[in-house]
């Protein structure tokens, strides 16, 4: 039966709309006939042919007795390497510094009738784990967390017995708040991840969970299963498990029992271990009933979270902060306290070996120049991983010295007799290092560039191409003589990240005045980009790099910094006396210069006494790019803000801050607050009835003060802000930091959770901060509590708006109050 056209649009609308969810997928069917690609019936993942990550290895298909309907599409084939100690597979586009979980999946399906093989598993140059199988019929992943390193992640599978082969590749973006035990000099490898209490005996992963996480089914006679209809938020974004999960837990099969025992073993004690467990209550407590409880890994105090009360349908991740080794067998207790009247219990656990990648890498701009060669003459040789590292596995005519331990360079190149076309890139003189390049004997044109001549002729080089490429530049050839109109160089230029986006910059640099009146447009300055096509206005003040050397006194004084790059203190204007803050932006600056970009053209659209202001700029090639912005003398607020309802509602359209926090309040000498650092803004629209209407985005802010519901469903709107606004408010009352830490050896703690069970019994006094010494009113305090906790309900829908919040804090104060807005007096109860 032929489908109707309006099924086809509607499976069309379905398939952009996977695609959509899953634009921060890399899922590769090893293997895959080139060119094909397919939707998993089970999972509804993309899933694409290996073919473009890939260079070397061969297709196999698994044993025909072994594949059934039950077998995941992806396990029908794999690719296998019978040559070469060394195969790696580039997988792209991947942003650099993010975390992201990589995941490799081996089943062997007797495709060679061979002993099944043992083999390493590489990420870059680091190693991950040895792969070594026993069962032909069963398939076996490895994960890892990692924080990228360049804008690819190599994967590689080093032999050690027998042919090494795998079967899938996936690699899913992650929050940048999630798992930040890991970062570039370290990994968290998957050990185990457990839904327990499940009724079912699947696993569960992509759409239950977001992000594609593997949660395996756990069940224990020494358990009894615990669970809830009802929908399961997540108070802390660090970890986001399912909703799904976090509906069942365990506890004690015996309901009197005052602890519960979660147990493993491993082979060698000197793996380090890092252990999070995830825990909601799941069943309404009556009045006099209480859960209340001790986590621990077993004899390791450091790792003990004291007095636990799980919040009714609200998720908490704990989790050890000081990697624990030394043992073969490891346990966790849940030990019931004295206060409490239930057992323990938990709903999820996730178990990690800490991977160190301490493993030097060859020089960065070595890396971009061969890559470039790569791509752009095909090179087929199996030019994949780190060009120079290990050194025992150096790509094919390449050759590295290893002089400066911190970073190999490449010093011989040889592609000769290598079929290649086109004209010599100009950029092959990058590889400042090198000191042999053979291009003899392929079918290169046009000129040698003059970079590589002068270092022929200078010595420091040793070149060798074709004669009539010599001859075409000898020296009785001037550039007026023998100048041709060049095509397009055969090879593409290798532009990092951070150049690109500082490109981005200076297109994108569209000030405002900030004092008096727009000027005409006939006499606004206009600045050409550097293509000679694009022009823009520039109408706030310009400075050079040598005005900001002055200004800064050379870069003395540094108040901060960040991703972006520094920021330093100056004084503008002939007398001095302006102070200014100099945010410069570092070349070596990746995500940092895009938010660079997006707080500069927030910073031209928006004015308000309560947002720090821009005074000028500075834009000298791509070079040095600064932002001058007014100076706030007394820091910022963590060393009240109409400015933040300003944006929600003074704005045309609004914009969303996306990153409030007290490090970006900054306070002046009369100590009032001004918002800062708009490099995470959007601006959002509002819907036919004045609603602020929900947009889909990555997970960006900071950890502690993020929207719990954003966190969990990608979506967020003002209401977002409203949460990391109530968060700062709870700072303010109590004098700690939105996470801290209960004890020296205690696991961080969210405040806001720390916060919920003071307050519900009402105890106000415990929650505000010990160095007021009573000096305040009881019943303020504790409607500005009330304010704050009613900002920081996990669900968007119950929080008041920010017009809500002003009202509310002036009448506290007992301000004047000159735009009453309509006022939800559900936000404020006697329960908050």
């Amino acid at each position: 039966m032929t489908s109707t056209p309006l099924a086809r649009i509607l499976f069309t609308l379905f398939l952009l709309a996977l695609a959509r969810a899953q634009q921060d997928f890399i899922s590769i069917d090893c293997g895959l006939r080139e060119g094909t690609n397919y939707t998993d019936d089970g999972t509804g993942i993309f899933y694409t042919s290996d073919a473009g990550f890939i260079d070397t290895g061969e297709s196999r298909e698994i044993d025909p007795s072994l594949i059934s309907t039950s077998l995941a599409a992806q396990y029908r084939n794999l690719r296998s390497f019978p040559v070469g100690d060394r195969n790696c597979y580039t997988l792209k586009p991947i942003a650099k510094k993010n975390r992201y979980l990589v995941r490799a999946s081996f089943m062997h399906g007797n495709y060679d009738g061979a002993v099944m093989p043992v083999f390493d598993l590489y990420l870059g140059v680091n190693l991950w784990t040895e792969v070594a199988l026993h069962n032909s019929s069963r398939p076996v992943w490895k994960e890892i967390i990692t924080v990228a390193t360049a804008d690819y992640i190599p994967v590689c599978l080093v032999r050690k017995q027998g042919k090494p082969f795998i079967s899938v590749l996936e690699v899913r973006a992650l929050a940048f708040a999630m798992y930040n035990a890991s970062d570039e000099a370290r990994a968290l490898v998957l050990y185990d991840r457990y839904d327990v209490g499940s009724s079912s005996r699947r696993i569960l992963r992509y759409k239950d969970d977001a992000y594609d996480r593997i949660w395996s089914p756990f069940q224990s006679d020494a358990y009894t299963a615990l669970n809830t209809t009802s929908t399961v938020a997540n108070d802390i974004p660090m970890f986001q498990p399912p909703a799904t999960v976090l509906s069942t837990a365990v506890a004690p099969a015996n309901g009197s029992a005052d602890v519960m025992y979660f147990n493993w073993s491993i082979k060698t004690p000197e793996e380090q271990f890092l252990v999070y467990w995830h825990i909601a209550e799941v069943k309404v407590l009556l009045p006099w009933e209480v859960r209340e409880f001790n986590v621990c890994v077993t004899d390791y105090p450091n790792s003990c979270f004291s007095h636990y009360r799980p919040t009714y349908l609200v998720a908490t991740s704990v989790y050890t902060m000081t990697p624990f080794s030394g043992r073969l067998q490891y346990s966790c207790s849940f030990v019931r306290t004295e206060a409490s009247t239930l057992p323990p219990i938990f709903n999820a656990i996730e178990i990690y070996t800490l991977a160190n990648f301490s493993v030097v890498t060859t020089n960065d701009e070595d890396v971009n120049s061969i890559m470039g060669v790569k791509s752009g003459y095909r090179v087929t040789r199996n030019w994949n991983g780190d060009p120079c590292v290990p050194p025992n596995y150096t790509w094919e005519g390449v050759g590295c010295s290893y002089r400066d331990p911190t970073s190999p360079r490449i010093v011989t190149l040889d592609l000769s007799a290598n079929k290649l076309t086109g004209e010599i890139p100009d950029f092959l003189a990058t590889l400042s290092s090198l000191t042999f390049l053979n291009l003899s004997g392929n079918n290169l044109n046009g000129p040698v560039p003059s970079a590589l001549l002068q270092r022929s002729k200078s010595g420091t080089l040793q070149l060798s191409v074709d004669s009539n490429l010599s001859v075409y530049n000898s020296d009785t050839c001037t550039t007026s003589s023998c100048k041709k109109k060049k095509k397009s160089a055969a090879v593409p230029v290798s532009v990092s990240l951070s150049a690109v986006a500082l490109i981005l910059l200076v297109a994108g640099f569209i000030f405002r005045r900030k004092f008096g009146r727009r000027r005409a447009a006939d006499s606004d300055p206009v600045v050409k980009a550097s293509d000679g096509n694009v022009s823009f206005n520039l109408e706030n003040r310009r400075f050079t790099y040598a005005e900001l050397k002055s200004i800064t006194s050379d870069f003395q004084n540094v108040l901060g910094a960040g991703g972006f790059g520094t920021v330093y203190y100056g004084r503008v204007d002939d007398d001095g006396k302006t102070q200014v803050a100099v945010k410069l932006l570092s070349q070596k600056s990746t995500q940092g210069s895009k938010n660079f970009k997006i707080e500069a053209q927030m910073l031209t659209k928006v004015y308000h006494g309560n947002l720090v202001q821009l005074i000028g700029y500075c834009a000298e090639g791509s070079q040095h790019m600064a932002l001058i912005l007014e100076y706030m003398t007394q820091g910022n607020l963590s060393n009240f803000v109409l400015g933040l309802e300003y944006l929600h509602n003074g704005c045309k359209p609004p914009i969303i801050h996306r990153d409030v926090k007290s490090a970006n309040i900054l306070l002046n000498e009369r100590l009032e607050a001004k918002i800062a650092d708009f490099g995470l803004s959007k601006v959002f629209y509002r819907g036919p009835n004045g609603e602020f209407t929900r947009i889909k985005s990555d997970v960006r802010g900071t950890f502690g003060y993020l929207d719990p519901e954003y966190s969990s469903s990608f979506t967020m709107n003002e209401k977002s802000d409203v949460y990391s606004y109530g968060v700062v408010l709870l700072e303010l009352i109590t004098g700690k930091s939105a996470i801290f830490h209960t004890s020296s050896d205690s696991p961080g703690i969210s405040l806001v959770q720390w916060v919920r069970p003071f307050v519900s019994k009402g105890n106000i006094r415990d929650v505000i901060d010990g160095r007021m010494k009573e000096n305040y009113d009881v019943n303020s305090a504790s409607k500005a509590i009330g304010i704050a906790t009613a900002c920081t309900h996990p669900k968007g829908a119950n929080r008041p708006t920010m017009s809500t919040v002003i009202f509310e804090l002036k009448r506290l104060l007992g301000s004047s109050v000159h735009r009453i807005p309509e006022r939800n007096s559900e936000y404020f109860t006697a329960d908050d």
